[in-house]
């Protein structure tokens, strides 16, 4: 059986009707037609390109000096305040050419802390650095992104503007010291009243798309919008490897215009509210590799600038590969967006293992008609999903505000293989509306068990299935139940 699927305006695909004739283990077999981008001439773009990027992303190099913090007046226990001392080491780390910056057994607790060129903060095994939930200690405001706009805001946790060779490493922990009482309640309702940081989120929001210059867009103290832990910004060769991180207040690895990333054996725990667990956003050659990831958010969320902001600064995020990772609980495992309006190219995510009750799709890219952006050449290989509750692939055109807005996004050249789910509500869940393109959504050697209903296309181009099997569950709602179309 060889067949091109093709979804027009307004039409929801039933993937079941088209195999009820089957049995439950046959395979569909489709031919994959390459179709000229939308904008021009299409460069072929697949696996083959990983090598040439791996050759350019390089971990740095440190020299082999050793800056104890404890030289430098850092005390372990009770609460003391290591901010200055942690500064001071780094600084002389700094300015007697790098090294490492090392953190001893014990639990050390600390404020912002802001990294230096050449400098390695490295946390031993049995050291913990805590940071304090007072939101002073992350003053002066510096300059970051807050959800892909632009604005001066309370210090990432730990923080790098404009260095190079700079890295966070060690078999020690990281805890962001966040909670319901600190950090978490202000995006969470209280009572009947909206979460402190609305009236934030907003006004930022109208800030970007009205061109305020980032600088009068202060906030900080008297504001509510949360830092997020690991920033490096606008950044060259940078490493974070081995740490544990626990209790952030908001996203925990973000990576932003920066080039030359490797985040590297991670362990990550942390459900707080948009716990995201790396977040590249508008970076350039970025290796994710052999981390956990348990987040009350996305797993990794590729990102690139929201709204009239992201495209202001149009940086996209490229050349991404995630490989080895163990995504337990979050909304995705690997998604692409929201914020994306600078584009993202070149994603490139294999041999990865997605399994919780808690994760509800194994690849997701989103966006909307105010966000806009091109998501192009997306590709994943070798990963085994068990339990997701809302389907293996979503791509979700109509997110938050959905078609109101004159920015059509475009999704192309996108292929699953050798993908394997155990049990999912469907496949796909595929939604657009009229004037985008998504197009070029290609499954080869794919097999997705314990189905419970319908496929959902709507607004879509051409997908191909090549020697795919797809087997309905032997209990609950069936391929064809009606409910799958509403």
């Amino acid at each position: 059986m060889r067949r091109l699927l093709s979804c027009t305006a307004a039409a929801v695909l039933l993937l079941g009707a088209f195999t009820s004739h089957m049995p439950a283990d046959a395979q569909s077999t489709t031919r994959f037609e390459q179709r000229p981008r939308a904008n021009g001439p299409r460069r072929t773009v697949g696996w083959d390109e990983v090598p040439s990027i791996l050759a350019r992303i390089r971990p740095p190099k440190f020299p082999a000096r050793d800056f104890p913090v404890t030289d430098f007046g850092a005390r372990a226990g009770g609460d003391f305040d290591n901010t200055e001392a942690i500064r001071k080491a780094i600084d002389a780390c700094n300015r007697a050419g790098g090294g490492r910056v090392v953190v001893p057994a014990g639990v050390y607790m600390t404020g912002a802390i802001h990294l230096k060129s050449n400098v390695n903060l490295y946390v031993s095994e049995g050291a913990t650095l805590k940071f304090f939930d007072d939101p002073a200690k992350y003053l002066p405001a510096v300059y970051t992104r807050w959800e892909g706009t632009e604005l001066m805001n309370y210090s990432p946790l730990i923080y790098a503007f404009e260095q190079q060779n700079i890295a966070v490493t060690g078999k020690g922990t990281l805890d962001g010291g966040a909670s319901d009482e600190h950090w978490w309640k202000w995006a969470r309702r209280q009572g009947s009243n909206p979460a402190p940081a609305t009236a934030d989120v907003r006004r930022l929001r109208e800030m970007g798309n009205t061109g305020v210059p980032v600088g009068e867009r202060v906030f900080g103290a008297g504001h509510f919008l949360r830092p997020t832990f690991i920033e490096p910004y606008r950044c060259r060769n940078v490493l974070v490897e081995g740490v544990t991180i626990v209790n952030s207040p908001f996203w925990e690895v973000h990576p932003t215009l920066s080039q030359n990333v490797t985040v590297r054996a991670l362990n990550i725990h942390s459900h707080g509210p948009n716990n995201d667990g790396c977040d590249p956003e508008s970076s350039k050659d970025v290796l994710i590799e052999d981390c956990v990831f348990d987040t009350g958010d996305d797993c990794i969320a590729i990102k690139s600038g929201r709204d009239d902001d992201g495209r202001r600064v149009g940086v996209a995020s490229e050349n991404i590969i995630i490989r080895h990772c163990t995504m337990q609980d979050g909304h995705g495992g690997v998604v692409i967006g929201s914020e994306i309006s600078g584009d993202c190219r070149n994603v490139f995510a294999e041999d990865c293992k997605m399994d919780s009750p808690n994760l509800d799709r194994a690849l997701r890219l989103k966006s909307n008609a105010i966000r806009g952006g091109v998501i192009e050449n997306v590709f994943m290989r070798n990963v085994e999903v068990g339990r997701v509750s809302e389907a293996v692939l979503t791509i979700d055109l109509l997110y938050d505000t959905g078609d109101k807005g004159p920015y059509k996004p475009v999704v192309r050249n996108v292929q699953l293989e050798n993908v394997t789910s155990r049990s999912s509500p469907r496949v796909m869940w595929v939604v657009g509306f009229p004037g985008v393109t998504i197009d070029d959504i290609r499954f080869r050697n794919c097999t997705f068990r314990g189905v419970e209903t319908a496929e959902v296309l709507n607004n879509a181009g051409s997908f191909s299935f090549e020697n795919v099997t797809i087997e309905p569950a032997k209990r609950g709602r069936s391929l064809n139940s009606p409910q799958a179309s509403q």
